[in-house]
């Protein structure tokens, strides 16, 4: 017997966790931005409402759709600079503002060249301290490989930052 996916009332979601989800925008983008990409994160879980199966919490499927989205959106905004870089017509900028330490515009540069699995995992760890086991849980794969990716994102990272192992 098949169980029917449980419904999500967005209107409901947005109200009570739109808050969250603008502060986790922000994580990736500077303020004036935020609001639109708060705007394209809900305009995205109306299109992929129909993918919640309810195994984690509903906020916990609008986290997940949130980071990925974002992810998605600053890989795609550096194939449209290094496309017009190729034809000389924007010189290259990054779209977050360095206010706080040069970590965090490293790191979100860091985010756009890698892998999206590993870059999510990145983000749940470091930015919001989640534990290698709940990452796991999260994403469907055992800690061990969590563990595995952290180490590779740790080795990318060393090697753009021009360091030694």
């Amino acid at each position: 017997m098949t169980t029917a996916a449980p419904t999500l009332d967005l209107n409901l979601l947005y109200r009570e966790h739109g808050r969250l989800v603008l502060r986790r925008v922000r994580r990736f983008y500077r303020t004036e931005q935020a609001a639109d990409v708060l705007q394209e994160v809900f305009a995205k879980a109306v299109e992929r409402a129909h993918t919640y199966r309810g195994e984690a919490s509903p906020l916990s499927w609008l986290y997940g759709l949130t980071t990925r989205h974002c992810l998605a959106r600053l890989r795609d905004e550096k194939r449209r600079r290094e496309l017009l870089d190729e034809v000389g017509e924007v010189p290259w900028s990054c779209p977050i503002t360095p206010s706080s330490t040069e970590a965090k515009v490293f790191l979100s540069q860091l985010w756009r060249t890698v892998d999206p699995e590993l870059a999510q995992i990145g983000v749940h760890y470091y930015l919001d301290g989640m534990s290698q086991s709940d990452i796991g849980e999260m994403l469907g794969v055992t800690g061990r490989t969590v563990s595995n990716r952290l180490k590779q994102l740790t080795d990318l990272a060393r090697d753009a930052a021009g360091g030694s192992p």
